[in-house]
């Protein structure tokens, strides 16, 4: 069985015990979280799309963790401009406990 949900705005298919990588989820590591946006569902071969799905997703947070550092450099030639940002953006690690 796995599904299809939206978590803050981007789609992830997912498995029962599996662990992924989504953008940052309020919570602590060991907290309870549940995602109710579930687009699709497929349970042994029969699909439910859209308004037909009644699922939740329910899992368990892992930590919070930085993805790499991103450096966004912005040069005109000959002008003595130069503009140097960077930014690591923030992750939360899940387990799938359940798909209900």
């Amino acid at each position: 069985m796995f599904a299809v949900v939206k978590i803050a705005g981007q789609q992830f298919r997912v498995q029962k015990d599996q662990t992924l990588y989504v953008p940052r989820v309020e919570g602590a590591a060991g907290d309870n979280v549940s995602f109710g946006e579930v687009l699709l569902t497929d349970t042994d071969g029969k699909l439910s799309v859209g308004g037909d799905v009644k699922a939740t997703v329910k899992a368990e947070i892992l930590g919070q963790v930085q993805g790499d550092k991103v450096i966004a450099f912005k040069m005109k030639r000959r002008k003595g401009f130069r503009k140097k940002h960077g930014h690591r953006t923030q992750y939360t690690k899940i387990k799938v406990t359940e798909i209900a």
